[in-house]
């Protein structure tokens, strides 16, 4: 992906005085964390801080209690209201440094704490799946960010990116590929929508 525009938008948010925080949405494996690490690299130090919304994972044994371990990255696997709180008190930070959660892939577990985001950095890059969504206790993200930007790649890409992320982390791959189709697929139908409310899109 050229960075060119991404880029200036991104250096216009920080230099805007104050906090601003900006939203990378779309579908899972559209590669929101690798522009949203690539944005804040190209910034340099000091300026951005990358806050995932997958951070806000629920942790497997409350997804199994809950009954809704073989739907994990639906919306109502998260904590959509913790993430929320989150990003109000990013957005009203003014001193000290507030820590946000991140999520192990390894661990296929959130953890606590492994994101400092101090008060001077001007801009601060939250990505996720759900952030132009607006049901199951989402639909309060959108106000809280400056903008928000969709990315909508090839699909055919998308899906193989997903299958071989699934791999890596220890599925075998005909059954990466069934949880894909089942699982990823239906919630990227579901964020879709989204797009049209977005500020920016970024295709293929």
């Amino acid at each position: 992906m050229d960075l060119t525009e991404p880029e200036r938008r991104a250096r216009t948010l920080a230099g805007a005085g104050g906090r601003r925080i900006l939203g990378i949405a779309g579908p899972p494996g559209a590669g929101k964390s690798t522009l949203a690490g690539s944005l804040a690299r190209a910034l340099g130090p000091g300026l951005a801080a990358v806050v995932p919304m997958d951070g806000f994972h629920l942790a497997q044994a409350e997804l199994v209690r809950l009954g809704r371990a073989d739907r994990k990255g639906a919306p109502d696997t998260f904590d959509a209201a913790g993430y929320t709180a989150l990003l109000r008190r990013l957005r009203e930070q003014q001193d000290g440094v507030v820590y946000a959660p991140a999520f192990d892939r390894c661990l296929e577990e959130p953890v606590a704490g492994s994101v400092p985001v101090a008060a001077d950095v001007p801009l601060v890059i939250t990505e996720g799946n759900y952030l132009l969504y607006e049901a199951s206790g989402w639909a309060g993200v959108r106000p809280l960010l400056d903008e928000v930007w969709f990315l909508a790649p090839d699909d055919v890409l998308r899906v193989e990116r997903l299958i071989e992320r699934h791999v890596r982390h220890g599925r075998e791959r005909a059954r990466a590929a069934a949880w894909v189709a089942r699982s990823d697929e239906a919630n990227a139908r579901l964020v879709a929508p989204g797009a049209a409310r977005a500020d920016l899109v970024l295709g293929p």
